[in-house]
C-alpha cells in the first residue's frame, strides 16, 4: 500500500507581520483615543485619532508595495476601523459635545458608529469593482478625523460658550449620512503624479508638513472639512459634466438620422 503525505501547511492563509501590526497600532491609537476622551482629555484623544488615521494609511501601503495583502489582512483592518475610526470619534464626540442631550446624544453617536460600520461592509465587497480610483461614500478615517479636526480647531480659536453643542450634532448627522451616500470621493492610493515626478512630489510633501506645523490645528481642520465637503461638491461637477456630453451625443444621433432620411 502506498502512503501519501499530506501537507500539513496546506489551505493554511499567510499573516504577514508587518501590515498587521501597523493595524495593531492604528487600533491602540483609537483605543488610547477612547480612554483618552472618557477621562476628558479631548486634544489628546483627537490628537491619537490622526495617528491612529495615519498608521491605518501605512498598513494598507506597505501591504501593497510588500505584495503581502491577505484575507486577513482586510478582514482585521476593517475591525480596526470600526473600534478607532467608529467607536472613538463618537465617543470623543459625545463626551465632549453631546452628553448634555441626554439619549439624543447617545443614539446620534450611534447612529454615527453604525453607518461607519455599513460604510466598511460596503466598501469591502466593492473595493475591487467600482472603488478603485474614487470612493463610494466619506471614508470612516475621513469622518472621524473631520471631528478630531473639530475638536482642535475648536481648542485653537478658544472658548465660545455651548457652541459646540450646536455644531456636533450637525456634523453627527451630516458625517453619517455621507458614509452611506453614493457620493464619489477622490482616492489617494494610486496617485500617478507620485510615480512620474517623484522629485516633484517631494518639495509638494516638505510644503505641506511645513504649512501643517505651522498651524496643525487649523490646517488639519480645514484639510479634513474640505475633503468631507468634497464629495457632494465633485459628484455634482461630474453630474453636469455627463449632461452636456450626453445632450450633445443625442444631437448627433438625431442630426444622423435627419441625413439618412434626406
Amino acid at each position: 500500500m502506498r502512503y501519501t503525505r499530506k501537507k500539513k501547511n496546506k489551505g493554511i492563509k499567510k499573516i504577514y507581520f508587518l501590515p498587521n501590526f501597523l493595524t495593531s497600532l492604528s487600533l491602540l491609537s483609537g483605543f488610547y483615543a477612547i480612554v483618552a476622551a472618557m477621562d476628558r482629555r479631548f486634544i489628546y484623544a483627537a490628537i491619537a485619532i490622526f495617528i491612529s488615521a495615519i498608521f491605518d494609511m501605512l498598513d494598507g501601503r506597505v501591504a501593497r508595495m510588500t505584495n503581502s495583502s491577505s484575507r486577513f489582512g482586510v478582514e482585521y483592518d476593517s475591525l480596526s476601523d470600526v473600534i478607532a475610526f467608529g467607536v472613538a470619534p463618537a465617543i470623543l464626540a459625545y463626551t465632549w459635545a453631546l452628553k448634555s442631550y441626554g439619549k439624543f446624544g447617545w443614539l446620534a453617536a450611534f447612529l454615527y458608529v453604525a453607518c461607519g460600520a455599513l460604510r466598511l461592509a460596503r466598501f469591502n465587497i466593492q473595493v475591487d469593482t467600482v472603488q478603485k480610483k474614487h470612493f463610494l461614500g466619506l471614508p470612516i478615517p475621513a469622518a472621524a478625523a473631520t471631528i478630531a479636526g473639530i475638536v482642535l480647531f475648536y481648542t485653537w480659536i478658544g472658548y465660545f460658550g455651548g457652541l459646540k453643542t450646536v455644531i456636533m450634532p450637525v456634523v453627527i448627522y451630516c458625517l453619517a449620512i455621507l458614509m452611506v451616500s453614493k457620493f464619489r470621493y477622490i482616492s489617494f492610493k494610486e496617485m500617478g503624479f507620485l510615480k512620474t515626478r517623484p522629485f516633484m512630489s517631494s518639495v509638494g510633501g516638505i510644503l505641506l508638513l511645513v504649512i501643517v506645523l505651522t498651524e496643525p490645528y487649523l490646517t488639519l481642520f480645514v484639510a479634513t472639512s474640505a475633503y468631507a465637503i468634497s464629495g457632494p461638491i465633485y459628484t455634482l461637477i461630474m453630474h453636469f459634466r455627463k449632461v452636456p456630453a450626453e445632450d450633445a451625443t443625442h444631437l448627433r444621433e438625431n442630426q444622423a438620422d435627419q441625413g439618412g432620411r434626406k
